[in-house]
């Protein structure tokens, strides 16, 4: 960790250059940690609702596609919610990764 101190007569802009240059060293932040959708979501029909909330997180859905935010549950109970409220899942991905076949039937109450 740096430290400094900065006499009175220092000035703004050397100041804010230094932090722009320590602010493009940091590493990209993933579109999920960056408010982008976390769990995404394929129906097998069209949503019925373009916006409503199920296991504590909003699903935002146009047609068949569905995504939200980052939620407390595992995925399985995040997709499980999705088929009660939406119908059933095609498909359902967690931060890119998609739920495998079995854990995807048991999303849907098959298996």
């Amino acid at each position: 960790m740096f430290h400094f101190r900065l006499s009175p007569g220092t000035p703004i802009l050397a100041l804010a250059g230094a932090l722009s240059i320590g602010a493009a060293a940091l590493p990209a932040v993933p579109a999920a940690a960056a408010g982008g959708p976390f769990y995404r979501a394929e129906l097998a029909d069209a949503a019925k609702t373009a916006r409503f909330v199920a296991r504590d997180v909003v699903w935002v859905c146009e047609g068949t596609t569905c995504t939200a935010g980052r939620g407390t549950s595992r995925p399985l109970m995040m997709c499980a919610a999705l088929a009660k409220k939406a119908g059933r899942v095609a498909s359902f991905t967690v931060d890119g990764k998609p739920l495998e076949d079995a854990d995807l039937a048991r999303c849907n109450g098959e298996g």
